[in-house]
């Protein structure tokens, strides 16, 4: 990361969770106009198939020949185990033995087995996967989820008292976060874990406190509030009034609702799966439901450098569970349509196993060709996009940038590739770098796109 990045953090550092609450309810109530940055839209956005994301963000890098690019042929050294690859309901689509319900969801989404940006690091390659931008430049930029948040979000006039970019549960760091946008622009990550009662989530729902002391807390906060009550009309009081009372409608009233998840049938739970990954896709749907334009779903535990087959034993099974029924849910409910799914990390494992000791098995980290999924808000079902060659080290046909998947989810959310992003330097930026910037691109994934 340039000098730039660490001289604006001096400038604007980092804020807690609760205190990116207070800073967006008091901008609700007025009191912080002044600081908002304004920008320009280029042209008219078109009629958009897409209006939430949710991605799954299987952070640490998982296996693509384990997983959506099965490679039964290569050989032991390469496919280990694992050598089964099972059909899925689109004929001659194959993923891994372990995926058995996503197996029967592949209808519902297109496999990309193509992506590629050379790229073996764990934070310079989520850096380019997250903004389709090369690290090391003179700006930091944004995420997918902060531009979102900027254009679906407050630009939109989103009005609702969950900030419009959620992590669910851990943010990844500053690479999922907003870059030159500012701490406005970060995501409100939920901390807690959803599979527990209750979700604790951080700044809503306070462990150890019941509903009924937060009210009385709020009762004796009133009482002595001589102030108020001196100076009922005064436009700071009444401002400062209005930023408590959506305060407290997150810690009492909808806010809090849409993570109460015992609202949910237990047979639709157990359907998820009772996981700290399965209960996050049901956060997930849950916050499209209520209107949040972005959630990331960070999934970690996908770095197997050692024992790597165990790890996909233990873990993919709970990914297979959460990620089919939350496909299939959204369906039922009309939502699909309208909600992209992407799920990928930031780059590959190494095709040849590593079985010597220490590694035991384990593969590294390969940036040369991995896979991602997209499904769902106009991306089409029972595709496969591009391929690996025999052994999934090499782009084999029809490379995929990092650029070009982000461009296409921009696409669909009629987000204009002009769209101008304000920054503390004043350079032009735009949400979509041009030819001049020196990203590499094959294109927009027009081949899986219905508009």
């Amino acid at each position: 990361m340039s000098a730039n990045y660490f001289d604006f953090e001096k400038q604007h550092p980092r804020i807690t969770r609760r205190e990116a609450i207070r800073r967006a309810l008091f901008a609700a109530s007025g009191l912080v106009l002044a600081n908002h940055l304004s920008f320009r839209v280029f042209g008219a956005p078109r009629n958009a198939p897409a209006k939430a994301v949710i991605q799954i963000w299987m952070w640490g890098g998982p296996s693509h020949t384990d997983i959506f690019d099965p490679k039964p042929d290569a050989g032991y050294d390469y496919c280990g185990p694992m050598k089964a690859p099972i059909e899925t309901n689109v004929s001659g689509i194959r993923i891994g033995e372990l995926l058995p319900l996503l197996a029967k969801q592949a209808d519902k989404y297109s496999i990309i087995r193509s992506m590629t940006h050379g790229n073996n690091g764990h934070e310079t390659a989520s850096y380019l996967v997250q903004t389709g931008r090369q690290p090391g430049g003179r700006l930091v930029f944004p995420s997918v989820g902060a531009v979102v948040s900027l254009a679906k979000g407050y630009d939109a006039g989103y009005k609702g008292l969950i900030p419009p970019y959620v992590v669910v549960t851990e943010p990844q760091g500053r690479f999922d976060e907003a870059g030159f946008l500012g701490s406005r622009f970060k995501p409100f990550a939920t901390g807690g874990n959803p599979a527990q009662t209750p979700f604790a989530v951080e700044g809503v729902v306070a462990p150890g406190i019941t509903e009924q002391r937060q009210k009385s807390r709020r009762e004796l906060l009133h009482q002595l509030d001589t102030l108020a009550r001196t100076l009922p009309q005064d436009p700071q009081i009444v401002a400062v009034e209005q930023a408590e009372s959506l305060a407290y409608d997150m810690i009492l009233g909808d806010g809090a609702k849409v993570f109460d998840l015992s609202q949910e049938k237990p047979e639709l739970r157990d359907r998820y799966g009772r996981s700290k990954f399965g209960q996050s896709c049901l956060v997930a749907r849950r916050l499209v439901e209520i209107g949040i334009p972005y959630i990331t779903i960070n999934y970690g535990g996908w770095d197997t450098h050692k024992e790597n087959f165990q790890t996909m034993r233990r873990q993919l099974p709970d990914m297979d569970k959460g990620m089919a029924t939350l496909l299939q849910d959204l369906s039922d409910r009309g939502l699909l349509d309208s909600t992209i799914v992407w799920w990928g990390g930031e780059f590959g494992r190494t095709p040849k196993v590593q079985w010597e000791a220490p590694w035991n098995g384990g593969r590294n980290h390969w940036g040369k060709v991995f896979s991602a999924v997209l499904a769902g808000g106009g991306f089409k079902g029972g595709r496969v996009v591009g391929a690996s060659d025999a052994r999934g080290e090499e782009v084999k046909e029809r490379p995929v940038y990092p650029v070009d998947l982000i461009g296409s989810i921009y696409a669909q959310m009629g987000i204009e590739p002009m769209m101008k992003l304000p920054n503390p330097e004043g350079l032009p930026t735009f949400v979509m770098p041009s030819s001049t910037d020196g990203i590499q691109s094959a294109g927009l994934l027009k081949e899986i796109m219905s508009v």
